[in-house]
């Protein structure tokens, strides 16, 4: 029985560090604009999920690439299914799983920093196909002093361009989107009283 035991942990691991071994690699992500610098990640715990194609890192993780930074309580990572894996599988830990990141889904205190800007929100799904961050829940995106919130952030990674929405409509109303722009103002000056 300890022998059986064994075999099924050893098996795990093989697939935790062949899903690592995939997380490492050139088409984990791009977090960063135009980097091919690789995404390192860490966490408190990882549980890999081979048959889901799934690594989830739990406790405090972080991806990092180049100078850009996610951090969440939670950050799940998809990889698409291999396309040669035979059905039924063929016995060896991974095989089911291709090299190629289908998404990273982040929950839990959401945080998205560039050199540029700082973004909190509740929840951010990364999706790899359409090269896009987008940033859920009480989201508040800073440049500078400038400060932008809103429901719902849709960055494009490779160009930066954004786009801010909220369920709320009509003037007046809170929750709608709102913007609060210092033109004037430069580094280390306190803003001037309204």
């Amino acid at each position: 029985m300890d022998m059986i035991r064994f075999a099924k942990m050893k098996q795990w691991a093989a697939g935790a560090f062949a899903c690592g071994l995939i997380a490492a690699g050139p088409a984990a992500a791009q977090l960063a604009q135009n980097s091919d610098a690789p995404v390192d990640i860490t966490a408190d715990e990882l549980e890999v999920i081979n048959a889901q194609c799934l690594a989830t890192y739990s406790g405090g993780a972080e991806a990092l690439q180049d100078t850009v930074r996610l951090r969440a309580d939670v950050l799940k990572i998809y990889y698409k299914p291999n396309p040669s894996a035979k059905p039924g599988g063929t016995g060896q830990a991974g095989a089911a799983c291709g090299n190629q990141l289908d998404r990273m889904e982040a929950s839990g205190s959401v945080y998205y920093v560039t050199p540029q800007q700082r973004v909190r929100g509740d929840a951010a799904v990364y999706d790899a196909a359409a090269d896009t961050i987008t940033i859920t829940g009480d989201v508040v995106a800073a440049q500078a002093q400038n400060v932008l919130r809103g429901s719902k952030l849709v960055i494009k990674v490779a160009t930066g361009d954004a786009q801010m929405q909220s369920g709320v409509k009509g003037r007046n109303k809170p929750g709608r989107v709102r913007t609060v722009l210092y033109p004037k103002q430069q580094a280390g000056q306190p803003a001037a009283r309204r």
